[in-house]
């Protein structure tokens, strides 16, 4: 222990405070290089982390005075530093033909660069981070507009920031404790010293407490805000898109959605892990010009892992050729095929990996209004996953037309076909997870004792599923016990609500447990047609004659549109879609053309009780809330602005009996708590005026100030006289001056 100590107070006298100062900022402008994740290459991020690191190191461990040789040697690791990690191709030995040795320099500078040019310029921003933070308020300034950095970035970028935040806060926490200390180092020197006699008692605390507060940030669950900012309240009352300036992180917090909870409502890109919930995003994501309503089909996933979905099978298919038809895959000599024409308009910048359009496309008439065979390079067609896949090295189209040959619905023929797979269809379409519980397969048979044929027993499961689960955007996760780890068998039997990924993924599994050969389809809902094409206002939208029998026209899908679905596959007829999802819809075609079944998007999503719930009452809600958060501040300003006449009252309250002499000697004792936070010790042997003096040893310059607080406090305490309210106010007064300059 003591040498413990004596270790310490050696390294006290080398300016440690300046050392530790080093290593924060260093620390912090490492948390805040997070915000270039997309745009910088790996060995950027290694040489500035290296070269940031190697700079605080030098400045902790060299005792070094001069600040100049520090950074020299700081400059010298980081190009030694960037010479370690940058990819560089080294130029052949000079020669007087090739220009000698500064062409080698320029092609080898040439080669640094921008790797050379980054490390060098953290290095100078540490350098002057370092000596701009020598004051407290200094020192949260850069503490706050690196936290700053990061929520903006972490808001409007599809980059997940939260834990460089939570660095960021512990970071500043610890910071102040070593200014804290820095302070009383050089206000008092001896109370310092007898602290750093105990090392662990002082250090540990604080130690266990931020380290604690850190854990916990890290692993606190996320929850949606209750409260928006006003301008995305704005936009989306509006019905408008909020703005992102790095693309949609909407798209991608659905690769997270089990461990963040909700996300927002869009077209997905990893479905390995399905749950959680989410919020309704109702911005335009493209329109539709279309001969036939229809479902807008996107990929095809086979393989059930047990909590989500993949494609184990890897097919380049087949390169498309403009106005070139395109194969189904065979199968379908029973079906009565209808063709459909689109034209799709994109609304957003975003790109996917796949063309969306009703199932399946049989050919592609152009893309972007050119129909060159240079469309070959940019899209590949797999007939057997009915995806029509784009190349994403290439800009995503913003608009393509194609049409399609769409199954129309013969029930009376599908109750006469077998749900088996011919030879050419991969068996994994029947396949289930060695983990799936038995009772998934035993409720399936249940359901479809009944069935007579395949076909009635898939329309047993949509049915049951439809009718005995409800529709919720955000469904209660705690109703999960954790003792089964399928997603199916979760939803089924202790969830027993959701949305379209819970549903379609049950119907799926659950085809799949009687042999019914099945897959997972994801796309979007058709969307909305402008309401004139649905008549003049008060007539019956549903009215046979009015009503557009096809569905034809131009729809607008919404993010919130984004849908998942089942196809089971049927002899003959091919691949036949299944909407089990309850509110909703699947816009069959039937043999004679016609939409046998008249849903409309707005219908769709009323059906269910609980999307009635969460939509009605929205704006009301809102503005309930906002109206709170107003209150609440304004009620905080009236607080502040009279907070020392709120102090006086409850000074009143607490100590209203008190005369004027026992009011001074109260102000006295807070005066005498407050120094011995400080480390100003009164010690028990002593009085209070061999205190005063042997702090006012100290703090020379407050020695008058003392001394007027000590007179003050021995007239009251042992005088006969009492003391007037204006000796109280003035005396008060001067403990609370004593206090702010002692601070």
């Amino acid at each position: 222990m003591k040498k413990l100590t004596f270790w310490i107070a050696s390294y006290l006298k080398l300016n440690w405070y300046d050392r530790f100062v080093s290593l924060f900022v260093a620390a912090i402008l490492m948390s805040s290089l997070s915000i270039f994740e997309n745009y910088w290459w790996p060995e950027s991020f290694k040489i500035a982390y290296y070269t940031l690191a190697i700079a605080a190191i030098i400045d902790i461990v060299l005792p070094l005075k001069g600040w100049i040789i520090r950074l020299l040697l700081q400059f010298a690791a980081a190009v030694f530093i960037t010479f370690r990690f940058a990819r560089i191709e080294w130029s052949a030995t000079p020669s007087a033909d090739s220009g000698g040795w500064g062409w080698w320099f320029r092609e080898t500078l040439a080669g640094l660069h921008p790797f050379l040019w980054i490390g060098l310029s953290l290095l100078v921003i540490h350098w002057l981070f370092t000596r701009w933070t020598v004051t407290r308020p200094r020192m949260f300034g850069l503490i706050g507009a690196s936290i700053v950095l990061l929520t903006v970035a972490d808001s409007f970028t599809p980059i997940w920031l939260w834990d460089n935040v939570a660095v960021v806060v512990f970071i500043g926490l610890a910071w102040l404790v070593l200014n804290h200390l820095d302070r009383l180092q050089r206000t008092h020197p001896e109370s310092l010293k007898e602290l750093l006699e105990y090392p662990i008692r002082v250090f540990t605390p604080a130690v266990i407490v931020l380290s604690v507060l850190l854990v916990i940030a890290l692993n606190v669950p996320s929850i949606s805000p209750l409260l928006q900012d006003p301008y995305t309240i704005w936009k989306k009352a509006r019905g408008e898109e909020v703005q992102v300036f790095l693309g949609d992180k909407a798209l991608q917090r659905d690769d997270f959605t089990a461990e963040v909870g909700n996300s927002s409502s869009g077209y997905s890109r990893n479905d390995d892990i399905l749950g959680g919930g989410f919020d309704y995003d109702f911005s335009p994501m493209m329109t539709v010009s279309t001969s036939q309503r229809s479902y807008w089909r996107g990929e095809t996933l086979g393989e059930y892992t047990g909590q989500g979905w993949r494609n184990a099978l890897m097919i380049d298919g087949d390169r498309v050729m403009a106005e070139a038809s395109l194969t189904d895959g065979g199968g379908r000599e029973r079906a009565q095929l209808t063709e459909v024409h689109q034209v799709v308009t994109l609304e957003r910048e975003d790109a996917y990996p796949i063309l969306f359009g009703a199932a399946p496309v049989s050919k592609v008439n152009w893309i972007n209004d050119e129909t060159a065979a240079v469309m070959s390079n940019a899209m590949r067609w797999s007939p057997e996953h009915w995806e029509l896949r784009w190349n994403e090295s290439l800009p995503y189209p913003k608009s393509y037309s194609v049409t399609s040959f769409v199954v129309s619905l013969d029930e009376e023929g599908l109750r006469t076909a077998e749900a088996t797979l011919p030879n050419g269809l991969d068996p994994y379409y029947l396949s289930l997870p060695s983990s799936l519980p038995e009772r998934v397969r035993e409720l399936t048979e249940e359901i479809t004792a009944e069935g007579t044929t395949d076909y009635d027993r898939a329309k047993l499961i949509e049915t049951y599923l439809r009718q005995n689960y409800i529709y919720n955007n955000k469904p209660d996760l705690s109703k999960l016990s954790g003792n089964s780890v399928d997603f199916v068998d979760g939803f089924l039997f202790e969830l027993q609500e959701g949305y379209c990924d819970y549903f379609s993924t049950a119907m799926a599994v659950m085809a799949r447990s009687v042999g019914l050969p099945s897959r997972w389809v994801k796309g979007f809902t058709p969307g909305i047609l402008p309401v004139d094409r649905y008549g003049p206002p008060g007539d019956n939208m549903l009215d046979g004659e009015r009503y557009n029998p096809t569905g034809a026209g131009t729809y607008t899908v919404r993010n919130s549109d984004a849908h998942s679905w089942v196809e089971i596959y049927f002899e003959g007829f091919g691949w036949i879609p299944f909407e089990p999802t309850s509110g909703f819809r699947f816009p069959y075609v039937s043999p004679e053309g016609e939409e046998l079944e008249l849903s409309l998007p707005e219908e769709e999503l009323s059906e269910s009780p609980d999307a009635v719930v969460k939509t009605s009452g929205g704006p009301s809600r809102v503005w309930g809330l906002a109206s709170l958060a107003v209150l609440v501040i304004a009620a905080a300003a009236w607080l502040i602005v009279k907070r020392r006449q709120m102090a006086m009252a409850w000074f009143k309250i607490r100590h209203g009996n008190l005369n004027t002499n026992e009011q001074i000697v109260l102000e006295a004792n807070r005066l005498i708590r407050f120094c011995k936070k400080r480390g100003m010790k009164r010690e028990e042997h002593e009085t209070l005026r061999e205190a005063v003096a042997r702090w006012s040893q100290s703090q020379r310059r407050l020695q008058d100030d003392f001394r007027t607080v000590l007179d003050g406090f021995e007239k009251a305490k042992y005088g006969a006289a009492g003391a007037t309210k204006e000796e109280v106010e003035r005396y008060t007064n001067k403990v609370r001056y004593l206090i702010g300059e002692l601070k």
